[in-house]
């Protein structure tokens, strides 16, 4: 067998030609202001509106879930360590972006630096990032639109705004919930809705999603701000202490677990293709999202922790549940909004993120080819776009947020390390490429975030490791069924078949 025809490398200059070639051109119409409002809206969501509460308080285990040691108040570590671990992957993103400005973001890298095989599971991997993030947000979502809709005295029944695998464990949905053929009806709809709506946005354009996007960032960061103006006339210093109520390891579990809430900052680099100046734009997008959201989240972290005990956090909706506990029902509401709007911004850019991807592999052959279609009014890789959204709505109305935002965070960590790893191999292989954007201290930038990104994945639960095992067997299964054979690389060459 001919191992070889596994890592068979694309080079940058083809993967731009095949591109070009592609018929699938996009809109450049992206500046540095919409990249950073994109990262900004991709990173500030459920993260920091939801599980914040239990990366400081922890969790018992439970038939579902393995009990987790909380960070206490030492939680703003956890998000410093984080950060450092993504700035360090952000700096080898932004250099392999910025010297190869096309959709597919990790993918891409790594075909031009590991090979087809190493790319292929990289690609899979991002489909759990992306698409299975957007489950994990859409659930999210729909608790906080539950929550503002009761506060605003519409309450929705909780059998049709439950996912089925929390409501047939919990006996109270289960009592209400209309039967079919002995099958209880249970479905979160307001998830399904939100992502349909934002699908049918993303069809219609980059642009109109763009601004959409801009003014939701707005909105959230105004009421991210207001939370911390008033949440700081009610905090009480001694629940700052004591400040590390778990050690290291609580500190260290809060970072693996906050990791869901950094996720999105690479969402930027698939939109390389639509924007106007990419070796300028690309990094200045990646690098100063996460930037800005590192701030916002050490600051709100510090206030809510300070606000009531750590027991009372331990909920998906720790910020509104802050201020109900001190008798702000009203700002309670404000924050249910802000999250409502938050989420919504995560859900657009990653639902914008994943159609690219596809595309990309579409282009090389290890897809079918109707995911590189574009819309000929529109300029958007529509059919990607649908039926991404098809499976993020199928997936929302019936599973669970914390199995699936651990699984996001293994398969993107997964591609964080890859990116580190290119951006040495390309280095070695190929130094005296121009590049617009460098990664300071190669080797060591890069080795860092790869270690990095290996030390939080080891704080991931283990269930969330059986299934990403289960998830990478089933792509290499589809590689070597279908995408071996259809890649452009072999059609060009079959004589390296092994």
């Amino acid at each position: 067998m001919g191992w070889r025809a596994l890592f068979r490398v694309k080079p940058i200059s083809e993967a731009r030609e095949t591109a070009d070639a592609s018929g699938s051109s996009l809109r450049r119409v992206l500046g540095p202001t919409h990249l950073v409002l994109l990262g900004v809206g991709a990173i500030v969501g459920a993260g920091i509106f939801a599980q914040v509460g239990t990366a400081a308080a922890g969790q018992d285990a439970t038939a579902e879930t393995e009990a987790r040691l909380g960070a206490g108040p030492a939680l703003v570590v956890s998000f410093v360590l984080t950060a450092a671990a993504c700035a360090l992957c952000a700096l080898c993103y932004a250099e392999l972006a910025s010297l190869e400005p096309i959709s597919g973001s990790a993918y891409s890298y790594a075909y031009s630096t590991l090979g087809e095989l190493v790319a292929w599971i990289i690609g899979w991997d991002l489909i759990l990032e992306y698409a299975v993030g957007n489950i994990a947000v859409a659930v999210s979502w729909s608790e906080y639109f539950c929550s503002l809709m009761a506060g605003l005295g519409w309450e929705i029944p909780k059998w049709i705004a439950t996912d089925f695998h929390t409501g047939i464990n919990d006996p109270k949905v289960l009592d209400i919930a209309p039967r079919l053929a002995g099958i209880p009806m249970i479905v979160n709809l307001p998830a399904v809705g939100i992502v349909v709506a934002l699908t049918a946005l993303l069809v219609v354009g980059i642009r109109e999603s763009a601004w959409f996007n801009a003014a939701m960032v707005g909105v959230k960061l105004v009421v991210l701000a207001f939370f911390v103006v008033v949440g700081c006339c009610y905090v009480q210093p001694e629940y700052w202490h004591p400040f590390a109520p778990n050690g290291w390891s609580g500190i260290r579990t809060g970072a693996a677990v906050v990791f869901f809430a950094y996720i999105g900052f690479d969402a930027v680099s698939t939109t390389a293709e639509e924007c106007r100046n990419p070796g300028r734009d690309l990094p200045i997008g990646i690098l100063g999202s996460l930037a800005v959201c590192t701030l916002i989240y050490i600051i709100v972290a510090a206030v809510l922790i300070g606000m009531v005990p750590l027991d009372d956090l331990r909920t998906g909706e720790p910020l509104s549940k802050a201020m109900k506990s001190l008798g702000l029902d009203w700002a309670a509401g404000i924050v249910a909004l802000g999250s409502v709007v938050a989420h919504t911004a995560v859900l657009l850019v990653y639902q914008l993120g994943q159609p690219r991807i596809l595309m990309a592999m579409s282009r090389d052959g290890l897809l079918p080819p109707f995911f590189k279609r574009t819309h000929p009014r529109f300029r958007t890789p529509h059919v990607a776009t649908m039926l991404t959204g098809a499976f993020v709505a199928v997936g929302a109305a019936f599973a669970n947020f914390e199995e699936t935002a651990n699984l996001c965070s293994i398969g993107t960590l997964s591609a964080f390390l890859i990116v580190c790893i290119g951006v040495l191999v390309l280095r070695w292989r190929d130094p005296d490429r121009p590049r617009p954007f460098r990664t300071p201290w190669v080797p060591w930038v890069p080795l860092a975030g790869a270690a990095a990104c290996v030390y939080l994945a080891c704080g991931l639960p283990t269930a969330a490791w059986i299934r990403f095992v289960f998830w990478l067997a089933a792509g290499l299964a589809v590689y070597g069924v279908y995408s071996f054979w259809r890649s452009r690389l072999h059609v060009a060459s079959p004589s390296d078949t092994p």
